[in-house]
């Protein structure tokens, strides 16, 4: 499975989410991204999950926007909540959740990290 026909399979909300965020991430990102372990993810390696940067994951009610380093990422706005071994996420109910401009940052933070 491809990335877009990940999206593609999506509830409407949820795809319109899946959508507005890949056009962040393509711009930030560009060809990176497969499905790994079900679900999208972006990364900067020879192969999926190798120095991987984002993911995209799509949940009953919402759409979780991830970062393996997230915790290392600087976030003023609280939004980034901590995960695992790392890791930190958003939960995006709405597609007028999406701030192009703080996501783009965290999206060029996150990249930074695993160049």
């Amino acid at each position: 499975m491809t990335v877009t026909e990940y999206v593609e399979k999506l509830p409407a909300t949820q795809r319109e989410i899946a959508e507005r965020l890949l056009g962040l991430i393509e711009t930030a990102l560009p060809g990176t991204g497969a499905v790994w372990h079900g679900h999208p993810v972006w990364s900067l390696g020879p192969a999926p999950g190798k120095q991987a940067v984002c993911l995209v994951k799509a949940y009953a009610k919402h759409v979780t926007f991830g970062f393996w380093r997230g915790q290392e990422i600087t976030d003023p706005s609280g939004r980034l909540q901590p995960g695992a071994r790392g890791m930190a996420s958003v939960k995006l109910r709405e597609p007028a959740e999406i701030d192009d401009e703080l996501f783009a940052n965290w999206l060029e933070q996150a990249a930074g990290l695993e160049s």
